[in-house]
């Protein structure tokens, strides 16, 4: 079986210098092969790809793939096999136990696997280069070897059942030698906590961002609570840089966390455990917003903060009570204060710190408070979120977010930090809110197949699943975890994929914890098509919510001449698009976008879009826009030079836009930093 497929593979390979879409198995047994490249953007196909994955055991001939990969074949070999030993890759007669490893990607991350294997210790070829070698010996465990115009990745073993066992970078060795993804999305969303990035220069980090698919950055607003004028000067500008490179930029607030100051300022206000302490909770400090009080001079100060700066959004981020180990850890244990226990003890008849005194059993009116305490979070979200109601309509274009711990996943949330995503989806959906699920630090080990199963807990309860997102925590994990305590390579790649496949939105956090070797892979991972079939130079891609494809050259998309292009990629709206080579590029193009794309013509002069968008759109042009239609009507275009390219910013919503632009003509510039 294994020899006919090879042969079939040998006789149908197509000429080999086009972009690589697609890969191959050649077994009957892919391993975790199809999982890892998948989770970067590759498709697997019946057998006419030019990236061949040979598993141990499929045994490739020699004589019969030497010639193909000085053509430019790119192929995969685990293990000893009659290819792998003609290019130079031996086993030796020593063996070596081998658990922990150092990868060239990531040298200072610890790789350590969950058991030690015995392995033989191999030779590799002259001019390989080991990729990840055993940490105390160096022997080589990981190589690639470059041969004619193709190339090859030798793994000494398989890289385990579910793909990041072993080898966490296969994904960055495989673009050392020169096999790209070919798909990308630009949809990320990012968490951001300046006091990471004190010094960074915003324009650089800003377009950083933006290369790695970041769509829009969620600040971390507590530090911006009152005014400054460094910082303040600081904020602005990052907003600024983040629209220049078409990224959106929300408010990160904390409640009821509200601000260092605050708290130093209002001791009077703070919230309480249940042993009567402050609650400085790891690095949140919580206010007691029950307090109506309290609650006024922080809607004030969320209202202030929210109209000093350009914001896109703004994001109501995790407002609950502490703490993931619930009732059984008082010290941890909210809210306590003195308004809450007031109100609770009206109705219950009893002080809920009773039932954290010493010698206290009493699980009937420990259920009756944490019921209450749901109940209560429920009513807190449902008054901020009118209070942001409030924002809105003197700065229409903000977009609301609210953060909230799954509990469908996990269901000891509810009683743990007063989490109810059934009570509070309704508000959401009817206000048009995006729901950001965050699933809670407890299942963080699972794997990234929980994205899926959470995704299929909330089709049950969600009327508008288009509204629901997911939160994507990348920190190191208090579970024993291999082979890295943080997420990175492949691990990573799979959680973005499966859970951009199974939610519309996928949020990071935050964008200082991923690692760099991580970054340019993102937007791959990120990329999630339902079909992608290629046949001669047509390239067929169905997707949901629109991908970019690696392209050179111009481009026409179902018979149509295609203006949505740049820096080779050509950026396609949701459902099916036929993308094939053109004669020549539209003179005008949109280079970037963030919004989500309908349609898209190309004019003589101009181009012609239908979006919509929950905020501000940011268009980057390779022209001068001079004129502006929205749906019908002169639109006054705000619109700024930037480098070599054009800013316009549309308004939030959904509309069909006429866009006349040239590299001579009038400009409608506004006067702006570049």
């Amino acid at each position: 079986m294994r020899t006919s497929i090879v042969c079939l593979l040998l006789a149908a390979l197509p000429a080999l210098a086009k972009p690589t879409f697609s890969f191959h198995i050649a077994s009957d047994d892919a391993g975790s092969w199809t999982a890892i490249l998948t989770s970067v953007g590759f498709v697997p196909d019946a057998g006419e790809s030019n990236f061949i994955v040979f598993p141990a055991g499929s045994d490739p001939d020699a004589a019969q793939w030497m010639p193909r990969l000085e053509q430019g074949a790119h192929l995969i070999l685990e293990g000893d096999s009659p290819l792998a030993r003609a290019l130079g890759f031996r086993p030796g007669q020593q063996r070596t136990p081998v658990r922990s490893l150092v990868d060239v990607h990531n040298p200072r991350v610890p790789v350590v696997w969950e058991r030690s294997l015995d392995l033989p210790v191999w030779q590799t070829p002259e001019g390989a280069t080991v990729y990840a070698s055993e940490r105390w010996k160096g022997y080589p465990l990981v190589a690639g070897l470059k041969r004619g115009s193709g190339a090859v990745l030798w793994l000494a073993v398989s890289p385990g059942k579910e793909g990041y066992e072993r080898f966490p970078y296969i994904p960055q060795a495989l673009m050392d030698l020169g096999v790209e993804p070919p798909l990308r999305s630009a949809r990320l969303w990012a968490f951001f906590d300046s006091s990471y990035r004190t010094r960074v220069d915003v324009e650089w980090i800003a377009r950083r961002w933006r290369k790695s698919g970041i769509a829009a950055l969620h600040v971390a607003a507590w530090h911006y609570w009152e005014p400054d004028a460094a910082r303040d000067k600081y904020l602005n500008e990052l907003i600024a840089a983040c629209h220049r490179n078409a990224i959106q930029v929300y408010a990160w607030v904390e409640l009821p966390h509200v601000s260092e100051k605050f708290w130093q300022d209002h001791p009077q206000w703070r919230e309480k455990t249940a042993i009567g302490q402050d609650a400085h909770l790891d690095w949140r400090k919580l206010m007691n917003l029950a307090n109506r009080d309290c609650f006024r001079a922080a809607s004030d100060g969320v209202d202030a903060l929210l109209k000093r700066f350009d914001w896109d959004g703004v994001n109501l981020a995790e407002l609950y009570f502490e703490s993931l180990e619930g009732a059984a850890n008082p010290a941890r244990f909210t809210p306590m204060n003195d308004d809450i226990r007031a109100e609770f003890k009206k109705t219950a008849g009893f002080d809920p710190l009773d039932l954290f005194a010493a010698g206290a059993n009493n699980p009937k009116g420990l259920r009756q408070f944490l019921e209450y305490r749901a109940g209560l979070a429920h009513r807190m979200q449902e008054e901020w979120i009118k209070e942001l109601d409030k924002t809105r309509r003197a700065r229409p274009q903000l977009d609301v977010v609210l953060t909230h711990v799954d509990d469908r996943f996990d269901t000891t949330m509810r009683d743990k930090i007063g989490a109810d995503v059934a009570a509070l989806l309704p508000t959401t959906e009817a206000r048009e809110i995006t729901f950001l699920i965050e699933d809670p630090a407890t299942v963080w080990d699972m794997g990234p197949q929980r994205y899926p199963e959470i995704r299929k807990r909330y089709e049950t309860i969600a009327k508008k699943p288009d509204r629901l997102a997911i939160d994507i925590n990348i920190v190191e994990r208090y579970q024993d975890v291999y082979p890295t305590k943080q997420q990175t390579g492949v691990e990573l790649f799979q959680l973005v994929h499966l859970a951009a496949g199974a939610f519309a939105r996928v949020a990071l956090y935050f964008e200082q914890s991923i690692m760099a070797p991580d970054l340019a892979l993102l937007p791959a991972a990120a990329a999630s098509v339902n079909r992608l079939v290629q046949s001669g130079d047509k390239l067929v891609i169905v997707s949901e919510n629109g991908v970019g494809v690696k392209w050179d050259g111009a481009a026409q998309v179902n018979g149509k001449a295609w203006p949505v292009a740049g820096d080779g990629i050509v950026w396609l709206p949701r459902g099916a698009m036929a993308v094939e080579p053109a004669k020549e590029q539209p003179a005008v193009r949109i280079l970037d976008y963030n919004a989500d794309l309908q349609t898209a013509s190309a004019l003589e002069s101009g181009v012609e879009i239908s979006y919509s968008s929950k905020s501000r759109a940011y268009f980057l042009l390779n022209a001068a826009p001079y004129a502006v239609e929205l749906d019908g009507g002169p639109w006054q275009a705000e619109a700024q030079k930037v480098g070599e390219r054009y800013l316009l910013t549309l308004p939030r919503g959904q509309h069909l836009v006429t866009i006349q632009a040239t590299a001579k003509g009038p400009e409608l510039l506004r006067s702006g930093t570049e």
